[in-house]
């Protein structure tokens, strides 16, 4: 029998690093993803897809399965992970004249930042079942089937939690646009 994600997060809070690697294992894709949404290349995402099962190994013992499934817990620890390194990746004033320039136009940049700044002040401002549909469904490429029993709900529920999501998100981003 295959164990859950919660018996193998409890088990790695015990220091079991298989248990761990089994996790691991699992969520690697997942979390290049999410890293991948909000870094503008692959190499990045890779990296923090590594640091973010770095951060969650090392905080094992700090998941609490009462606040948020092991999936959702991953999943913003690889978000809050990008969000450091791109933060960390603020240009510098000096750049050797024998590299290329790579770095998107100041035009693109600013957009790119205005857009995911804009959609992360609409995620905020959703209820937090919403929210949580949300990020399952179109964040971790959850099934809606899977993503209904994440939230204890029906998959007739969780359309009603995205269509309401999608809704508030569009009438929010209309409005500042």
């Amino acid at each position: 029998m295959t164990p859950t994600d919660e018996q193998l997060m409890a088990e790695a809070a015990q220091g079991d690093r298989m248990s761990f690697d089994t996790l691991a294992v699992r969520y690697a894709g997942r979390l290049r993803r999410a890293a991948l949404r909000v870094l503008p290349d692959g190499g990045a995402a890779d990296d923090v897809a590594q640091d973010a099962l770095l951060r969650a190994w090392t905080r094992a013992a700090t998941y609490n399965p009462g606040q948020a499934s092991v999936s959702t817990w991953l999943h913003r620890i690889a978000v809050n992970a990008a969000i450091d390194r791109l933060r960390a990746l603020r240009p510098t004033s000096e750049v050797p004249d024998d590299l290329p320039d790579t770095t998107p136009s100041a035009e693109q940049t600013l957009a790119a930042g205005d857009r995911l700044r804009l959609l992360a002040a609409a995620m905020a401002t959703l209820p937090a079942r919403q929210r949580e549909a949300i990020a399952l469904t179109y964040g971790q490429g959850r099934s809606g089937l899977d993503a209904a029993a994440q939230l204890n709900t029906s998959p007739r529920a969780l359309e009603g939690l995205l269509h309401r999501g999608r809704k508030l998100l569009r009438a929010y981003i209309d409005a500042r646009e």
